[in-house]
């Protein structure tokens, strides 16, 4: 029987993009789809969001059959309530607790807002909500709409096509510690090979060493704090001239925010010398050993008192600025706030490539130079808010094209083979601050990236990095399934709480009215007309 779907929808939310629908080509044996958002008391907006899904599926199993999925209500069964729970918990299926207004009253509804798929004895979880900090649930919703088919193509890439990228995480100048960078590099590894990278082998066979890095796609330098050595800036830019990309997560200012911690609460951040001033600004950015301090900022968390009578009291911290960006680009669109640490500002230069502001501060910003004493006692201080005039800041840049050599016309420290002074087009993002790949570590153990166990927040730099890592790797385009905008309108609650008995009696009276009015005139048109 044939059939044909047609979407008649402003924003085409129910056509797939052709990412999708080549992911959906290759799927040739069965993926199950358990998904939990199911039940009949969600609030209006999670029923939006319930539908949607439902939607989208069917229009996936559309395209391929083989897409077979099951709306499952794991709160059902009072009986094995609590037991699925749990048992969803444990595998990172947390439950999520919604405020539902109806009649003007408030009340408390626990949902699991995820689905598994599973395909040839793997599965995959998927997030089916689309977290941002401050939003109301109906921006909660609009934006999980939003991301829903990436959601699902990504889990289908996953599962259906092999590991074929090779990512380098380069060592050797300082770089953060494996157990600071866990979280991300484990999340990474789900869709590519990982290997560290120790530039020190390039004093001794610069050659072999250039070789062996080529062999990866992409290089991620995470927080280095010691400066390269010439002979190392070569290779990575014959790297880059080779097509090579990378991610930089530079920090030009020394210090930490752990180094507060001492019986006088204060610190120095000074100029951290990298070596890397020529490299970056001959591709066409500057990090700059300036601090920059804004009033959205993320809290710090500090016991305020003494003994047993200190309490842990989240205050106003202006180096943790919070970045955002109204970009449409991929990489950002739809993502969550990004907390930095002592940021540093970013500049970008005139020449042939293309660059694009990912993330930057927002409006009300201040910048600090360097030496400076940084103290705990600022905190205590009201900010003035009129200091912090410079507007939004860059604080991560995406550079597009064909990139230039820092060696041309340039007497280089040692001799290498097949040397280009201009790369192939590629792409290399530089991002101000090293702590946003970083993960806390409690007790020993990694943390989630992003997660503030103070705070409770969870912040976009897992979502960020992962999203650039795709975008500069990805060969089927399915990033850009993120820049696909739908709009989600919904009902007003509280005038339908307010309205509700005068739309009722309007439904009620207004159709009886227009019955007599009509009976009435049908009856007096029939009397006149045969009354002869």
């Amino acid at each position: 029987m044939a059939f044909k779907r047609f979407d008649l929808t402003h924003d085409k939310r129910y056509t797939l993009s052709q990412a999708s629908k080549n992911i959906l080509e290759d799927i040739n044996s069965p993926i199950i789809i358990d998904v939990f958002l199911e039940g009949t008391d969600f609030p209006s907006e999670f029923k939006r969001l319930q539908r949607e899904t439902k939607q989208l599926l069917e229009e996936f199993s559309a395209k391929n059959n083989n897409i077979i999925f099951h709306f499952i209500n794991p709160l059902e069964d009072e009986v094995t309530r609590e037991r699925n729970i749990q048992q969803l918990s444990n595998r990172g299926l947390t439950p999520m607790q919604l405020s539902v207004q109806e009649n003007g009253k408030s009340s408390t509804e626990v949902i699991f807002p995820w689905a598994l798929a599973s395909y040839n004895d793997e599965t995959v979880t998927i997030s089916l909500v689309k977290n941002k900090i401050g939003a109301s649930q109906q921006e909660l919703v609009s934006n999980s709409v939003q991301h829903l088919e990436y959601a699902f193509a990504d889990a289908f890439s996953k599962l259906t096509k092999p590991k074929r990228r090779k990512i380098a995480v380069l060592k050797g100048n300082g770089e953060l510690e494996d157990k600071y960078i866990f979280d991300f590099i484990k999340k990474l590894s789900e869709y590519y090979y990982i290997a560290p990278f120790t530039l020190d082998s390039v004093s001794n066979n610069p050659q072999k060493s250039l070789n062996d890095l080529k062999l990866f796609d992409l290089i991620i330098s995470a927080k280095p704090t010691e400066a390269f050595s010439e002979e190392e800036k070569l290779v990575l830019d014959q790297y880059i001239m080779n097509g090579g990309k990378s991610i930089w997560l530079i920090d030009a200012v020394a210090i930490e925010k752990d180094s507060l911690y001492n019986e006088y609460g204060k610190t120095f951040a000074v100029a951290r010398d990298l070596n890397l001033t020529d490299f970056f600004f001959k591709y066409g950015v500057r990090v700059n050993p300036l601090l920059i301090s804004s009033l959205y900022s993320a809290p710090i968390t500090l016991a305020i008192g003494e003994g047993s009578n200190s309490q842990f009291q989240h205050l106003q911290w202006p180096y943790s600025p919070l970045a955002s960006t109204t970009s449409k680009h991929p990489i950002v669109n739809n993502l969550n706030l990004v907390k930095f640490d002592f940021a540093n500002q970013l500049d970008t230069l005139k020449n042939s490539i293309k660059k694009t502001i990912l993330l930057e501060s927002a409006p009300l910003t201040k910048i600090e130079g360097t030496p400076r004493e940084i103290s705990l006692d600022i905190v205590t201080q009201q900010q003035d808010p009129t200091l912090f005039n410079k507007g939004n800041q860059p604080l991560a840049v995406l550079l597009e094209g064909k990139f230039t050599s820092v060696y041309k016309n340039r007497i280089k420290p040692l001799k290498l083979s097949n040397e280009k002074y201009e790369s192939i087009p590629t792409k290399m993002i530089v991002i101000a601050d090293g702590d946003v790949i970083k993960n806390d570590v409690a007790r020993n153990t990694p943390q989630e990236l992003g997660f503030d166990r103070w705070s409770r927040q969870t912040y976009g730099n897992k979502e960020f990095l992962l999203n650039a890592v795709n975008y500069l790797l990805d060969d089927d385009g399915l990033i850009n399934i993120r820049s696909k905008e739908i709009a989600v309108a919904f009902l007003n609650q509280q005038k339908i709480a307010e309205q509700k008995t005068s739309w009722q009696l309007l439904n009620i009276l207004l159709p009886l009215g227009l019955l007599a009015i009509f009976g009435f005139s049908f009856n007096y048109i029939r009397k006149k007309k045969y009354a002869a």
